[in-house]
């Protein structure tokens, strides 16, 4: 009953969204996928700013090819978007080459100045341009359903038929070149010299990237279309190490923030290309949190297993020096839980007068103290410090050394028996 009862809700929350909410979510989906597919190699290859110059500055060639007869969101646009995305990539290489500029310096300068050369003829060309700042910043997502083209009798919003013309040109020219923009995105010195022709093959990747912002510009416009280029390939590159999978990622996560995005701001009545950024940076902190290598939360458990390593280590050289001496062990608070712990895992066993090690948690113990009274006497031989100095930097370290660091030092200190406290250095087990 209760299953009915979340279908019949989910159907009827579905049937409120209606057609017109559905195009617009579509489009955005749509949108969305071209950006990351293109963004992932630009995030890949450290080209972040250059997607983002050149999601501005291709304002100038929408705005003339409107003015020429274009319609918004169809063909003649990307074709003049392009060339403008090709304008500023030219004039961003001759001012770094030419011009002595840092590449940073010269990306910036090219973007400002052309999406500022875009800003003043959409507004000096007033009635003739059906484009206004606002849509410019953050898209006309909403009003996409109204503006329509007849396809054998169906109303399909133009801009969902461009963005899906883009959408299967920058797939097919990824799958035609994935080999070369595989290998030049990792070693572009190396694809150089194995003749690859990197210079198309990057001219390729901003032409698909012009050709995404373009689509974006309805969606989210210029400003925020940035988020869809470099959002979702960042967190797919922090979730996963291979390149084919990332660009797959960062589709899903791409859509699911356009989805999403858009489905809040039409419930909280917001800007829609707003929220799905948010959703996105969202999307985001949650990969920095669960990336399972380098993650907040991956860092988090490795640094709680290896304290709760260290204290099970320590405790075990402490029974091993407690047996050594003749002297009796007594359990703390936090102690009686290692020690409930190394007695679950067989390195310790209790007796009526305390806990006594086993042979595995013997010779575990052993191997700790050893690394400890090893690394002491490398110190006391090779470093000026005062004999009751050599124990706090022993204690950390003896964690760390591995057999072979061990041998090394034990040869380079001629097989020495006694540490410089005078203590006995327990001999490997063979």
């Amino acid at each position: 009953m209760t299953t009915l009862t979340a279908n019949a809700t989910l159907i009827s929350w579905l049937d409120s969204i209606g057609p017109l909410h559905g195009w617009a979510i579509a489009t955005a989906a749509i949108v969305s996928a071209c950006c990351a597919i293109v963004g992932t190699p630009l995030v890949v290859r450290r080209m972040s700013l250059l997607g983002d110059a050149i999601s501005h500055a291709v304002l100038p060639g929408l705005v003339v090819a409107v003015l020429l007869g274009a319609q918004p969101g169809g063909i003649g646009v990307l074709i003049g978007a392009t060339v403008a995305a090709m304008v500023t990539v030219w004039f961003t290489r001759f001012l770094y080459r030419q011009a002595g500029l840092w590449e940073d310096a010269s990306v910036g300068v090219s973007f400002t100045t052309l999406f500022a050369a875009g800003v003043l003829l959409v507004t000096l060309s007033g009635s003739r341009v059906d484009l206004d700042p606002g849509c410019v910043l953050y898209g006309i997502l909403e009003l996409v359903p109204f503006d329509t083209v007849d396809v054998y009798g169906w109303d399909i919003p133009r801009a969902f038929l461009s963005a899906s013309f883009v959408l299967l040109i920058v797939s097919a020219g990824m799958w035609c070149t994935w080999r070369w923009q595989l290998f030049t995105a990792f070693d572009y010195d190396a694809a150089k010299a194995a003749g690859v022709p990197t210079v198309a093959v990057t001219m390729g990747l901003l032409v698909g990237v012009s050709l995404a912002t373009v689509a974006g510009f309805v969606a989210v416009g210029a400003i925020l279309v940035v988020a869809m280029l470099v959002v979702p390939a960042a967190a797919a590159e922090r979730l996963v190490h291979r390149l084919h999978h990332a660009v797959w990622l960062a589709v899903v996560i791409a859509v699911v923030g356009a989805v999403g995005g858009y489905l809040l701001a039409w419930r909280l009545g917001t800007s829609a290309a707003g929220m799905m950024a948010v959703v996105l940076g969202v999307e985001y902190v949650i990969a920095i949190l669960v990336a399972p290598d380098d993650g907040v939360v991956a860092r988090l458990i490795s640094k709680l297993v290896y304290l709760w390593r260290v204290q099970c280590e320590d405790r075990l050289a402490s029974l091993w020096r407690a047996e050594e001496s003749g002297q009796a062990r007594h359990e703390d608070t936090f102690g009686g839980l290692v020690n409930r712990w190394l007695c679950v895992n067989g390195q310790v066993r209790k007796q009526e007068n305390g806990l006594v090690l086993t042979p595995q948690g013997r010779l575990n113990a052993e191997v700790i103290v050893r690394s400890h009274r090893l690394w002491e006497t490398w110190l006391g031989r090779h470093v000026d410090l005062p004999v009751d100095h050599l124990h706090p930097p022993a204690e950390w370290i003896e964690h760390h050394l591995g057999e072979q660091v061990r041998k090394r030092i034990e040869n380079e200190l001629g097989n020495e028996d006694v540490d410089p406290h005078g203590s006995v250095i327990p001999r490997e087990k063979k």
